[in-house]
């Protein structure tokens, strides 16, 4: 298991991703802690193995412990029956010596497991130990992704709102609103040049027509006339 290259990846990932415009650095972080989840699997089960292997072991250890004990028993009842004359001595010491022989066979084969199981128990424990520190990991750095994606959205989000803040909107509706407006202040103020043609010219005909039927006027006339006549 390359665990700890996959935990290199996962920083590469981060960093160099984060540099590289044509990778996405969270997707690359969730490929390699999916393959973590994988790696801790395989130790997980690997653990259990070993686990396995130091109970199994001490177990043949006890077994053994047991028959050495058992043998060195038969070898002392053997020789009791030889003093009790029920058995002849000879026969006795052989089959004493035999016992014993085994006795010490069984006992060396205790030690060896005893050792055995010892190691694979060790083992076991380094083994537990890596795991949790791996699941801890594991969980702290999915805690950080899902913070790092929700982060991602809301400056995406900020994003988004800050371009169109600045009038650099990618479908360039502020630009077509100012146009929009442009041409209405125009035809608005064109509207109000023809109105104040019109009204100018109106102005004008009713000076003229005032002027015409404005009696004061013709009665001066009329008295200037008749004072001229008369000399006056």
């Amino acid at each position: 298991m390359n665990i700890f290259k996959r935990l290199f990846r996962i920083g590469q990932a981060e960093i160099h991703a984060a540099i590289d415009k044509m990778e996405d650095p969270v997707k690359m972080t969730e490929q390699g802690l999916r393959e973590l989840r994988v790696d801790i699997a395989k130790a997980t089960e690997a653990y259990a193995q070993v686990k396995a292997v130091a109970i199994r072991t001490k177990n043949e250890k006890e077994s053994a412990i047991k028959e050495a004990t058992t043998y060195g028993e038969k070898a002392l009842l053997i020789l009791q029956k030889s003093q009790k004359q029920e058995l002849d001595i000879s026969k006795a010491e052989e089959l004493a010596r035999e016992a014993l022989s085994l006795k010490r066979k069984y006992t060396e084969e205790a030690i060896r497991l005893d050792q055995q199981a010892e190691m694979h128990e060790q083992t076991s424990i380094e083994m537990f130990g890596n795991v949790q520190i791996l699941e801890e990991n594991l969980n702290k750095w999915e805690r950080e992704l899902k913070t790092i994606k929700a982060r991602v959205k809301v400056s995406d989000a900020t994003k988004l709102v800050n371009k169109q803040l600045a009038q650099i909107d990618s479908n360039n509706t502020l630009g077509m609103l100012e146009r929009m407006k442009g041409k209405v202040e125009d035809q608005e103020a064109l509207a109000m040049a023809y109105g104040e043609i019109a009204k100018s010219k109106v102005d004008a005909k009713s000076a003229i027509d005032n002027y015409l039927n404005n009696n004061s006027i013709t009665i001066d006339f009329e008295i200037e006339e008749i004072k001229k006549n008369l000399g006056l």
